[in-house]
Order: C-alpha cells, then structure tokens, then sequence
C-alpha cells in the first residue's frame, strides 16, 4: 500500500475506518527472520518443541514487537506524509501463532480542532483470520488541515 494520498483532518468523521494492513499467512521463517532483525533469541519464536512441549503454547509465537509495527505501519500510511502518529497504545491479550493472517484495523472515535490542525482519535486492533482479536488499543494522529499549517516536527507531545 504505502503512501498514496494526504489524507486532510477536513474529510475524517467519527466512524471512518482506518485503511487495514494484511499480512500473512505467517511461516515460521517469517516468524524468525523477525526475531532475528529483533534480536530476540527466545525459543517460543523458532524452536516448535519448545514452545509447544516446554511452554505449553499452541504453537510458535508472533514477535508482540512484529504487531507493534503492524499498527505503527497502518496508522502512518492512513495518515500520509504530512501526517503524525502522536500516540499509540495497546495490549496483548492473545496470542498468535505460525500460519495465521492478521489484520490490523482501526476506527475513528473522535476528532477535533487544536492549534489549527487535526487531532484524530481512534481505536484500533489487530485480529487473526478466525476473527480473534488479540491486540486491542488506540491512537492519536494528528492531521493537517487542507490549506492550513504543517504538522510540526516532531509532533509536542499530548500527554498521558
């Protein structure tokens, strides 16, 4: 997908929806190749006897850092190149596995004018193929106004 358009604070309402990011099915090379850019050794990512035997899971684990970058990458590519991702937050409350499709997706909760430009709030997650959602959270991303001042960079923060 990438960056195709501006998008501008002046043709988002509460409702929209977020362009979703696809990805997978999920190997276990994808899942390694991860961890290794990651440097997280741990053997829940690579090692299937481990992970299943010793741990206990269903199967070898997505990084929590990969569906992280999931939604990073989906809320900066809805926001465009002029855009900023203020804030991001979420958690992990299940887990994913080799061979799953997941989707990260958002919604627009709220929105509203400060200093001349757009403050977008919305929730977001990503789910697997069967639907489960696993890493609920939310966001704020702040948009120009069409016509109207850069966002500055780097974005001041907006609190807690």
């Amino acid at each position: 997908m990438g960056y195709t358009t501006q998008r501008y604070f002046d043709d988002v309402k509460v409702g929209d929806e977020l362009t979703p990011v696809t990805k997978g099915p999920m190997s276990p090379a994808h899942i390694m190749r991860w961890s290794a850019s990651t440097e997280n050794w741990h053997r829940i990512h690579y090692d299937y006897p481990f992970t299943t035997g010793h741990d206990k899971n269903p199967g070898l684990l997505i990084n929590g850092s990969w569906k992280q970058h999931v939604l990073a990458q989906m809320l900066d590519e809805w926001a465009g190149l002029e855009g900023w991702v203020a804030k991001i937050g979420f958690q992990y409350r299940a887990m994913n596995i080799e061979w799953e499709t997941l989707t990260a997706w958002g919604r627009v909760t709220r929105v509203y004018e400060k200093d001349g430009l757009g403050v977008v709030e919305c929730e977001t997650g990503i789910r697997n193929d069967k639907g489960l959602e696993s890493t609920p959270g939310s966001a704020v991303v702040i948009l120009p106004k069409r016509g109207g001042k850069a966002v500055p960079y780097p974005y001041p923060s907006i609190g807690g």
